[in-house]
């Protein structure tokens, strides 16, 4: 079974950092300090959430579909990860109420659909 690369110390949650590289075919070993990619110190469900993102070129709609969750919980993800990668987010996190007209927005970017536009705007009354 192959393991995956941890980017956090275990005991203490500091950045890890790769000593030693070593090739498949004819077993050379290098030793040395590399880095890890920013990437790398996600947790395995926001690596995941990345790959999904970016295979569906940022459509909301096509990660709602892939992951199986709704439109608030694709904006919190995106704004975690957004975070974990060392930026500041202008996502909306499904705390704050979007405004109709990013509703109208996102329904015409066909990021949501009517039904969820619908739910949306009724919620904000």
């Amino acid at each position: 079974m192959k393991k995956k690369l941890l980017g956090a110390c275990p005991v203490c949650g500091g950045g890890l950092q790769v000593t030693e590289l070593s090739c498949k075919v004819c077993e050379t070993k290098i030793s040395g300090k590399f880095s890890l990619s920013k990437f790398d110190c996600l947790s395995s469900e926001l690596q995941e959430f990345a790959l999904i993102f970016i295979k569906n070129a940022g459509n909301i709609k096509g990660v709602e579909k892939d992951l199986g969750v709704s439109y608030p919980t694709v904006k919190k993800n995106l704004a975690e990860l957004i975070k974990n990668l060392g930026y500041e987010s202008n996502a909306i996190l499904p705390e704050e109420k979007m405004t109709k007209e990013e509703i109208l927005s996102a329904l015409r970017r066909k990021e949501i659909d009517f039904d969820e536009a619908q739910k949306l705007i009724k919620e904000l009354k």
